[in-house]
């Protein structure tokens, strides 16, 4: 975050942090009435835990309705106070109200805007009243022009020192912009007479050494900004003679340490310090010790792993605190007991392991508090209960937002996939999270249920299509059991939702979903390379004997378990690898808890399912070349364009189901691993609708449309059209079911067969029959 704009010289700043409104929630299930007094009523107004009052109404509404674009209050409480410009936001609002008085009885004249410097001005610059903007101009050096200019913008142009005296003449000169220079050295003397500054912009320049006195004469400096230098070390020495400096931005140079002196001793005034991206690693105690009257103190993005409790003590005037990215894993209890007059304190993303139940009771003025990305093990609501006056609260998991129940504004309130009422957020998801598991359920078990009536197939193509069946359909049960559970936890998800993530049946029903997924994918592999073997290569097929196939079936069974189950059997190492959302999917992004299930998840993903696709897509597109080729050379070419058509069809669909289940899973892992946020409303999408797309389809491309099913069910139609059309005479035994179905199969090519048991070709030698019949039966 830049406090300015790159290539302009005027402030720029940070976006305060989004509203977010939350629902009301209860702890242990008991709901408290809590007093919360209603600015300006003069009246308590007592609201439960979750609501908010309405201004001097009183009526209390959930926070669900706070900010949401509508008067539900009637007299527009309840859209008041909707943006967090706590902090920052609101202390330069401040300073531009007083700016803005401060010059409200200038008034500009048209002439104003006329050049009305005294003296020459480089071609290469633009004039404009008194100011002089000299911008890409490829300046080598100061320009010399007319002492009377109050404004000079040197942005982005190729020098590389300030020699002495070289703004000596500019006495009236109130802002100077020399941002995107390649300025290396200042000398001592390069401000000397410049009395008048209130703005100096060195940012984006190559400052290694500030020497001391170098500002001596800056004494109406208001405005210092040394963005995005070299600068190493600095002293308080270095700002001797700034006695009107504000704001001191000193972002991203490679400052390791800060002086162990007072640093505001010769900055009496200071009231914004910005240390952002640096390397700091400790903050010693004297360093604060004079600025009395700052009120900004930015130290996000730098490597402090240690606080001491007398840090911040001479800041009790400080209205933020960003200490953010850093490395603290321990706060001292009493850290910001000093601090009355903060209104936002921001300690995300550090792996702080634990924080004590009192550590923000000192914070009473407090509206802002940033807990991103820690996970807090120890929270309860005893931590936030003091901070009476909080508005807004920023936690890592939106489950937390329970504990600060009456905070008007928490964020997240979703972490995509579940809310704080309900496990599944969105509507569509519980209504397809039914549909889907109904599909997939009874479309495996029916396939089960008919496949020892095909006669006609093989055997062991069978046993192999039953098994991916069977694994298919733990995907519709573990579908089901979320839906099931999301109805049990309605309206009060956020009370169990730790409970059920970290629960046996959670970390069951994730592995069920793995097994399903790992074992349906290897499946189709082995029966998509068994395919490609004995089309492809006919001649050197070996004859698929039933021991071998059963082996192969137990062995993908065994490695579904073991990918499956390994996560469970060590609790360090993988931590809680099911448990990081409410669905129980381990689709880990860049932010998961524990590098081990990172490694774990892409290895899964990345590795075995990649490969598979790869394999399955060659090999289909080998098989469709190899019976292109061999079509060319038949001679019913009409007949053969046909059936080559339908084979197209079959395998494209074959292929383009399993592309999109699994591309939008290898893409979201390959964005995780270039720690691309993720939001979690694509993992519920993959989870529920993506995800299950092959165990949906599975028994509607490899039975439902192959041929020996639909002259089966065809030849079940005639059959019973026949015994309706005898009426009384049909009703006679038939034989037995076996007989039945062997009546029913087609016998044109075969009629041998309608005296013996009917014995199908295996793969392989099917595969040996001549080219029409190899087309007609893979279509």
């Amino acid at each position: 975050m830049g406090i300015l704009q790159n290539r302009k010289c005027i402030p720029g700043g940070r976006q305060p942090y989004e509203q977010k409104p939350i629902l009301p929630s209860c702890e242990h299930g008991k709901c408290v009435a809590i007093k919360i007094v209603a600015q300006g009523s003069g009246q308590e107004v007592v609201c439960p835990l979750g609501f908010f009052p309405c201004g001097n109404v009183s009526k209390c509404l959930p926070q669900l309705l706070h900010c949401n674009g509508i008067d539900d209050c009637g007299n527009e409480a309840d859209e008041h106070n909707c943006g967090d410009n706590n902090g920052w936001s609101m202390q330069f609002d401040k300073y531009f109200i007083h700016q803005s008085k401060m010059t409200s009885k200038f008034r500009f004249k048209a002439e104003d805007f006329e050049c009305r410097l005294v003296g020459s001005v480089p071609w290469q610059c633009v004039c404009q009243s008194l100011e002089l903007n000299c911008d890409d101009a490829d300046l080598q050096a100061i320009p010399s022009v007319s002492s009377n200019v109050t404004v000079m913008s040197l942005q982005g142009n190729l020098i590389r020192k300030l020699p002495p005296n070289g703004f000596k003449k500019y006495h009236d000169l109130q802002k100077l912009c020399l941002q995107n220079n390649k300025i290396r050295s200042i000398s001592t003397n390069a401000f000397r007479g410049l009395y008048s500054l209130t703005k100096l912009y060195l940012s984006h320049n190559k400052i290694a050494l500030l020497k001391p006195g170098v500002f001596k004469d800056l004494h109406r400096l208001e405005w210092l900004i040394l963005e995005d230098n070299h600068l190493g070390r600095i002293s308080p020495l270095t700002f001797y003679g700034l006695n009107s400096l504000i704001l001191l931005v000193l972002m991203k140079n490679v400052l390791t340490h800060l002086p162990d002196k007072p640093l505001c001793q010769h900055m009496p005034k200071l009231n914004w310090l910005d240390f952002e991206g640096n390397h700091i690693r400790n903050l010693k105690n004297l360093t604060f010790i004079s600025c009395n009257d700052l009120t900004v103190l930015v130290l996000r993005k730098n490597k402090i792993n240690h606080l001491s409790e007398n840090t911040f003590a001479p800041l009790q005037n400080l209205d933020e605190l960003d200490l953010g990215s850093n490395k603290l894993e321990n706060l001292p209890p009493h850290a910001f007991k000093d601090l009355k007059e903060l209104t936002q304190l921001n300690l995300s993303h550090n792996p702080i392991q634990k924080i004590s139940a009192n550590q923000f009771d000192y914070l009473v003025n407090l509206k802002s508090l940033s807990l991103e990305g820690i996970e807090i093990l120890n929270i309860q609501q005893r931590m936030f209960r003091p901070l009476l006056n909080l508005s807004y609260i920023y936690f890592k998991k939106f489950q937390y937002c329970g504990y600060a129940p009456h905070v008007r504004s928490c964020k997240p309130n979703t972490d995509g996939i579940s809310s704080l009422e309900d496990l599944l957020a969105s509507i569509i998801q519980r209504v397809f999270v039914w549909v889907v598991s109904a599909v997939t359920c009874f479309g495996n078990i029916f396939v089960i249920c008919m496949r020892p009536y095909i006669q006609s197939e093989n055997k062991l193509h069978a046993m192999s299509i039953v098994s991916l069946c069977c694994a298919d359909c733990l995907m519709g049960i573990y579908l089901f059991v979320i839906g099931a559970f999301d109805l049990k936890f309605r309206g009060e998800y956020n009370q169990h939702a730790r409970l059920w993530t970290e629960s046996l049946q959670c970390q069951l029903m994730g592995s069920l979903a793995i097994l399903s997924t790992e074992v349906s994918v290897l499946l189709l592999t082995f029966l998509t390379l068994e395919k490609y073997i004995c089309i492809v290569y006919p001649f050197r097929c070996l004859r698929p004997k039933k021991r071998r196939t059963i082996t192969v079936l137990i062995l993908i069974w065994m490695i579904g378990f073991i990918v499956a189950f390994t996560p469970l059997s060590d609790q360090e190492f993988f931590r809680n690898y099911y448990g990081t959302n409410g669905v129980c999917f381990p689709l880990h992004s860049e932010d998961t808890e524990s590098l081990g299930a990172q490694i774990y998840s892409v290895t899964i993903f990345l590795g075995v399912n990649l490969a598979a696709f790869i394999i399955i897509v060659f090999s289909y597109g080998s098989m469709f070349y190899s019976v292109h080729q061999s079509a060319m050379t038949a001679s019913e070419i009409c007949t053969q364009v046909k059936r080559e058509v339908a084979l197209a069809k079959r395998f494209f669909f074959i292929v383009f189901t399993d592309a999109l289940c699994w591309i939008p899973i290898f893409v979201l892992k390959f964005l995780s691993l270039l720690q691309v946020e993720i939001p979690g409303t694509i993992t519920s999408w993959v989870v529920i609708f993506i995800l299950p797309i092959n165990s949906a389809l599975n028994p509607i491309l490899y039975t439902l449309t192959t041929r020996p099913f639909k002259e089966m069910i065809h030849q079940l139609w005639f059959n019973y059209r026949r015994r309706r059309s005898m009426g009384s005479k049909g009703r006679q035994k038939t034989g037995t079911p076996s007989h039945i179905w062997m009546e029913m199969w087609p016998l044109q090519e075969m009629p041998s067969e309608l005296t013996k048991p009917p014995v199908s070709p295996d793969t392989c030698e099917a595969s040996l029959i001549s080219q029409p019949t190899r087309l007609n039966s893979l279509s």
